[in-house]
């Protein structure tokens, strides 16, 4: 029983895992130091393998894709929470309380004033769903403008030069 390691609480583990991970940050950030790599390798046991990539082209395709599959998505999201809003609106009695507003400030040329006939929830959800296929198109069409002029870009100045690390785990 003398032989085995003394057990570390679990404040020293975690500010051993803390140090450790500290360590191979710095590694990873500075990818030239030597001094940093030692380190990291002293507490892990090997050093960190890095890869130094350059991002010289984004398919335009791809980037068409993902956009518009991401604007739908939100689009769904926009109208669906309209929908919530406009509904929890109506349930608390709001609509009625305007035009009783309405009907208390027109005296009695009010009475027949109702909101919904100006805002209903057709109405409402109806603009919702056009502006978020709007939404959708400009969305997919800047995002894909923009990786065209990001190659038009990268194929003047290179691209962004991006270095990878492996974690220790």
């Amino acid at each position: 029983m003398s032989d085995e390691a003394p057990k570390q609480t679990l404040g020293e583990r975690i500010n051993s895992a803390i140090s450790a991970a500290t360590v191979e940050h710095r590694a990873n950030a500075n990818p030239e130091s030597k001094e940093h790599a030692d380190a990291a390798a002293e507490t892990s046991g090997r050093r960190p393998r890095r890869a130094r990539l350059r991002l010289t082209r984004i398919d335009p395709w791809s980037v068409m894709k993902t956009s518009f599959l991401l604007a739908v998505a939100f689009g769904i999201v926009t109208v669906v929470a309209v929908a919530v809003v406009w509904t929890v609106l109506g349930i608390a009695g709001v609509w009625d309380s305007i035009n009783s507003t309405v009907g208390g400030v027109m005296g009695g040329s009010g009475d027949g004033f109702d909101v919904n006939n100006y805002l209903g929830t057709t109405r409402v959800l109806g603009f919702t769903m056009l502006v978020s296929v709007v939404d959708t198109v400009l969305i997919t069409a800047v995002a894909t403008l923009t990786a065209f002029l990001y190659n038009m870009a990268a194929a003047l100045l290179g691209g962004i030069e991006v270095t990878l690390a492996e974690d220790e785990r």
